[in-house]
This record gives structure tokens, sequence and C-alpha cells, in this order.
């Protein structure tokens, strides 16, 4: 019996447990997540790492840890930035998602060309884009299946994230995912509370934005072991910065800890989302032209007759995430941590062809000289269900070894189909291959990933405050496609092909007293191939190793009450890129070619000045330059800055942070037109927020507590361009802009 079902995206029921103790569920306040300092299975950092990881709010105050936007541990062996809870309710927009939170560190960027938290936002890193790193939750790995990209609103908004830690590379052997090739964006569910109590918030703000939402905690209930449970339930709804860029959405999470006994935790997790966007498919902005008439945020309209038409370009997303999970302590040295975990997403998109207007309208479903709109149906459907199992050993007094596997499958089904959007009919306007088959479906194809990943490493301390890590990981990825017609090819397709990789790491980390610690990584990371290389006549030709990455980082990290700091350099060999090999037919495969290398140096501070007031700076010189041409690669910025200042006093808090992107080209150099490479390139943006709230208490009527809240976005109105999409004509290029000032008004009563 299976018991994640594939087939249909509803919120599946994790335990008769978890039912009955969400119904039983009574009043709750802030709803934050499990991970116990003291729990198996824990990575043993200080404090306020462990309190991130576990989605706690921070214990200590009035110093620069309990204050900084960004830190890094001293137990830390690669570069990293701990984010808190206190950082996420203080200075990120209330309707934000995880890209907004993490987009505070060095050498990160990327924002919403919509508004803060309204539309899917693809954070880089390093110069890596969104599809070469991996993102966890609560230590799952999750992405999409065609490549391991990720969609920021679909999964986790803001209120249920309790805290996150980036990892700037590819951690020790046990980092699990399909993409530890540029680094870890690692998202922590928030830690229950001890007390029963709730809190139901609001934002209201530009754009006719409104979130509303309710978060309950019942407690320690004390019939059930002490056992808790937390349910955030929330309402999001925006018309948007882009002219007809409506989104809507709903998102339910609840989570169940456990005691089974003093030594076994069980937690239960599921959230389910249902969002809808009024948005056309091909979403990279308008043409200057366009820009010129009807302004920078062009994007629909309310013509029927035209591409832009809002009626012709909408997408309904379902999707839910759930986990269980057993943590057990067997003996004073040996422990487990065992997960059970499924997850789907469920795309349903139509959408015109093109909202540029290089395509004139008319299609082959309408009368002869009929200005009709093309368009298309296109679906991304898939369901994943895996389990990992870590375990750990202390071995004498000098050694901890840690082992365990990941298993994952995950089944897909995608099509595109070719539609007349003004008549509502299938459009027969496919030409290729003769004689023509289905004419009016450009793919519809089912694809299967079978992944499993074993690993051990081990942790010898030789000397006190030496900790030296060697560890080994090994990856077998089997991807098949079967399709009636596959993607770009037009053929039906039915092929496999196994991808392995062998992985060594080597952390150090050492103490050097007086609150200060070096560390240093020399890891290989590696992406899964994209599901594009299955876009050729045969596939089997393909190679079977997949893309690797070898990084070199050191880095040193202080500490003490007034200054927390750290710098680190690093630099990553990239020298088997997987690429088509430029031939056609029978002849096409994807080999192992070309690379870049990625260095650079980074740096975070936060300074506490006294009086509750805290200074806050990082940045990042980051380059990324191609193997084969010796140029910067196309979506790499060339630095990130940061400036802050925070204050927290009394009721009082407040924060303005400047942010600041470098430059970037947007396409790819090209020995035969160079002068396309220096037009297609940006310069570095900016963006200021500001936030200021007040906190009322003991209001009586039941009420605890009550913070209004004021969020202003991107304070200096920048509208500088942030992305070039190249056309084949340049009056066709798209061009994607800062959205402009915004603001949020929010209040939240606790009780």
């Amino acid at each position: 019996m299976r018991p994640f079902p594939t087939s249909r995206l509803t919120l599946h029921p994790l335990s008769q447990a978890l039912t009955l103790a969400g119904l039983s569920l009574s009043l709750g306040a802030h709803a934050q997540d499990t991970k116990p300092a003291d729990a198996p299975g824990v990575v043993k950092l200080e404090a306020v790492t462990v309190t991130t990881q576990s989605g706690a709010y921070r214990k200590e105050k009035n110093t620069a840890s309990a204050v900084a936007p960004t830190q890094a541990s001293l137990t830390a062996t690669q570069p990293q930035s701990v984010i808190t809870r206190e950082f996420i309710e203080q200075s990120v927009a209330p309707t934000a998602e995880y890209s907004r939170i993490v987009a505070i560190a060095p050498s990160l960027s990327g924002d919403s060309a919509n508004g803060p938290g309204l539309s899917e936002t693809k954070t880089t890193m390093r110069g890596f884009s969104d599809d070469q790193y991996n993102i966890t939750f609560d230590g799952i790995p999750w992405g999409d299946t065609n490549n391991p990209s990720h969609h920021s609103t679909s999964f986790f908004p803001g209120a249920v994230i309790g805290g996150a830690v980036v990892e700037r590379g590819p951690g020790n052997a046990s980092n699990l995912g399909f993409a530890t090739f540029g680094g870890s964006l690692n998202l922590f569910s928030k830690q229950a509370g001890k007390e029963a109590g709730g809190s139901l918030f609001a934002s209201f703000g530009k754009w006719n934005t409104r979130l509303v939402g309710v978060a309950l905690e019942s407690g320690q209930l004390a019939d059930f072991n002490k056992a808790t449970v937390q349910l955030n339930v929330q309402r999001l709804s925006s018309d948007g910065y882009l002219s007809g860029n409506h989104i809507g959405s709903n998102n339910v999470t609840l989570k169940l800890d456990l005691p089974l006994s003093a030594d076994h935790l069980l937690t239960a997790f599921g959230s389910v989302n249902r969002i809808r966007y009024v948005q056309p498919d091909n979403s990279k902005g308008p043409t200057l032209d366009q820009v010129a008439k009807y302004g920078k945020n062009y994007s629909l309209n309310n013509d029927p007759t035209s591409f832009n038409y809002t009626g012709f370009n909408h997408t309904a997303k379902a999707t839910d995430f759930e986990y269980l999970r057993l943590r057990s302590r067997w003996s004073s040295s040996f422990s487990t941590d065992l997960q059970a975990y499924t997850y789907s997403y469920d795309n349903q998109t139509i959408s015109s062809t093109d909202p540029t207007g290089a395509t004139a309208p008319g299609t082959k479903a309408g009368p002869k000289g009929n200005l009709d709109i093309p368009g298309i149906d296109k679906q991304n459907k898939y369901r994943v269900m895996g389990a990992i199992l870590r375990t750990e050993a202390q071995l004498f007094d000098t050694g901890l070894l840690r082992a365990g596997a990941w298993a994952e499958t995950s089944d897909t089904d995608r099509h595109q189909y070719d539609l007349d959007l003004t008549l509502g009919v299938p459009d027969p306007r496919e030409t290729k291959p003769t004689p023509v088959q289905y004419p009016s479906i450009l793919f519809d194809q089912q694809s299967k990933i079978g992944s499993f990943q074993p690993y051990v490493e081990f942790e010898w301390e030789p000397l006190p405050g030496t900790t030296i890590t060697p560890g080994f990981k090994h990856v077998d990825i089997t991807r098949s496609v079967s399709a009636l017609v596959n993607q770009t090819t037009r053929l039906p397709q039915n092929a496999s092909v196994n991808f392995t990789a062998n992985l060594p790491f080597l952390t150090l980390n050492q103490q050097l007293g007086h609150g200060l610690a070096a560390y240093a990584q020399a890891a290989k990371g590696f992406q899964i191939p994209d599901l594009k290389s299955f876009y050729i006549t045969d596939p089997t030709k393909n190679s079977s190793d997949p893309q690797q990455s070898t990084n070199y980082q050191v880095g040193i990290v202080g500490k003490s009450p007034a200054l927390t700091w750290d710098v680190d350099l690093y630099k990553i060999d990239f020298s088997n890129k997987y690429v088509s090999n430029g031939l056609g037919g029978t002849a096409a495969a994807y080999v192992n070619i070309g690379g870049a290398v990625y260095k650079g140096i980074e740096g975070q501070a936060t300074w506490m000045l006294g009086h509750g007031l805290a200074a806050y700076v990082n940045g990042s010189v980051n380059k990324a330059t191609a193997n084969d041409t010796g140029k910067t690669i196309a979506g790499a910025p060339d630095m990130t800055a940061a400036l802050g200042a925070l204050y927290n006093s009394g009721p009082w808090g407040a924060s303005l942070i400047w942010k600041r992107t470098g430059r970037s080209y947007q396409q790819e150099y090209d020995a035969s037109n160079p002068s396309a490479y220096e037009t297609y390139h940006i310069a570095a943006t900016t963006n200021t927020d500001l936030s200021l709230s007040y906190r009322f208490t003991d209001l009586g009527w039941g009420t605890k507590a009550l913070k209004l809240q004021l969020n202003v976005f991107n304070l200096m109105n920048k509208q500088d361009v942030t992305s070039i999409s190249p056309a084949k004509l340049a009056k066709f290029d798209q061009y994607i802009f800062q959205a402009p000032r915004s603001w949020q008004v929010s209040a939240k009563a606790e009780f």
C-alpha cells in the first residue's frame, strides 16, 4: 500500500495522530519549529545557529549576534549567512517568500518585478543561477523535476519560515540534493512554544495588496506527552505593479511535534497552497516600444483582440509538501534521524504565444485571413516521494561518524498544446517533422527520476579546538522519458540514462580562542543534467557524467558581544559543463566540455553601538569567467554590498537596509558578434527598505500585545533595468525593471 498517492494534489493525511491533534488544537501564538539543540541529528553549532535551524526566536538580547541580519557560526566549515526569525519579522515584507528573506546575504541578488512577494523571483548566488544550487526545507531538498530550479511563491510563505542558513558551498558529504554545485539555501519551519496562544495578522499596501491570516498554537499538551500543534492559515491577494498581473494565494500549514518518549520525537508537517496568477507565460517584461507607449509596468490589458489580453493569460497552481520525521537517541553514543516525505506541484497555464508584438495574430484553426490569437495550454505536474536516513555515532572521544542515505523518486507529466484562444479550440499549427502527426501538440511527455545518494563522513578532533571532517558521497541518478510527442524533436521517445558521480569532501575548523575561528574547505558539488538533454533523437548517447564543481574556500569568523564579523575567499573550478555537441539528427548528444571559474571575496559584520542601535554591513566582489572565452558569464553580478541600521528598544523597532547589486552581462560572449556582449549588459542597481514598528502590551480584552508596523520598499524609488532578454530582432528585446516605491501597513494581535 502506497502511503502517499501520486495522482491528485490534496493534503495527504500523514497519520491519524496529526488529524486528531489538529482537531484538539487550542489557541496558539508564534508558530515556530522543531529542532531542539539536544535532539539527535542536529548539527552542533553555537546558540545562534542552533536557534535558527530550529526556527526559534533568539534568547539573547542586546548583543551583535542577537540583532545581526546575517552572520556566520564559529563552527562553520564553509561561508554561510544565518538569518533569524527576528530579521524576517522586522525587516522583510509580510507578503514575502524565501527569496526576499535571503536576498540580504552577500553574493545573493534577485527581486520581484511585480512587488515584494507578488511574483516568482529567481535568486542568483555568486553568479550561479537558480537551478545551480540547492534549496531545502527542514533538511529536505526540493525543486522542479525538469531541472532543479525553484518556484519561490509556490510552497512556503514567509509566515511559516522560522529562519534560513545560506551556505555558499557544497557543504559536507551529508548535504543532500540535486544541485550542491553552487551552494544551498536551507529553510526551517518555526519552533513550537510551550504556552498556548495565537495571533491574528493583516497587512494592507500599495496595488491593493492584502494579507490576512491566523496563527494558532496549542502549547504543550499534558495529556499527549507534551505534544505541540501549530496551525497557520493565510490569504494573500494583490493587483501587483505590473499591469493586469493579479495574484491570489491561500496557504494552510499544520505541524505536530509528538514526543514518544524521552529519546524519541515524531514530527509531522503538512502545507498546502492554492495560487492563481494573471500573467503571460513569457513574463520577461515589455519591449522598449511598449515601455514608451504604456510604461515600465506594461504586461497585460483588457483588449480581447490582443495577445496581452488578461483573459488569455492565467495560471493556476496547486502544491503540497508533507513529511514524517522520527528522531531517536538509542544510546549516549548513537542516534538516528529518519524522514519520509512527499511534495507535489501542479501548474496549469493558458497563455498567448507572444506578448511582444513580434508575431502577427492569426491561427490555422480560424478562417482564412483571421486575426485570432494563438496560444498554449501548458501543464507541468509532478509528484515526488523520498526518504532520508541520517545516523550519528560517537567513536572514542575524538571522533563522530555520520552516515546515511537519500532515496527519491518522481513522476512528471508535462504537455504543451496549441490553441486558438479566440475560438477556444485546438490550433493545428505544427509543421514538422513530416508527415505531421498530432498537429496541435507541441509536446506531450512523461518522465521519471530515480535517485540514491549514500554518504559517510567522519568528524575528527585530533586536538582540542581542531576539527577535521573528511567525507564521501556517491550519486546514482536515473532519468527516463516516455513521450508520445517529445519536446523539440516532436518524435515519440522512450529512453533512460543513468548518471553517476563520486564526490569527496574535506573541511577544517580551527578554534583560535577569544571568539575567533578559522575554516577551510575543499569539496566537490554536482548538478543533475537538465531534462532538455532528452530533447534529441537518441539520449542514450549522452555522457553519463553530471557536471561538477570543485570548491576551495577559506574564512575567518569573529564574535564578541559588540561585534560579529566574518570574511571568506573562494575559488570554484567548473570544467565539465554538460552541453549539446551542436550536431543534429542521430548524431546529437550532450557531452562534458567547457566550464567556468568562479572566485571572489565576501564579508559581513554587525556592530552593536548601544542603546538598542546597531550598524550592519556586508559585501562581495565576484568574478565568474568562462573557460573558453575568458569573458564574464551572463547573469553574474560583479559585486554586492549592503549597509544597514537596526534599532530595537522597548516597544520600538526599526531597520533601514540598503542593498546594491553590481553590473552584469545579459548575453554570453560570442566571438562572431562581440558587440552584442557589451550591448547587453546592465548597470548596478540599488534598493533601500525601511521598517518601523511599535508593540503595545497589556491591552486587556484577551489581547496580550498589538504590533503595528510600516514597511516601505524601494524607498528611493529606483526603477532601473534588472534583466534584458535578447530577441532575434533588437526591437523585440524584453526588459524587466525594478518595481517602484511601495508600502505595507501591518497589524498583529497576539492573544
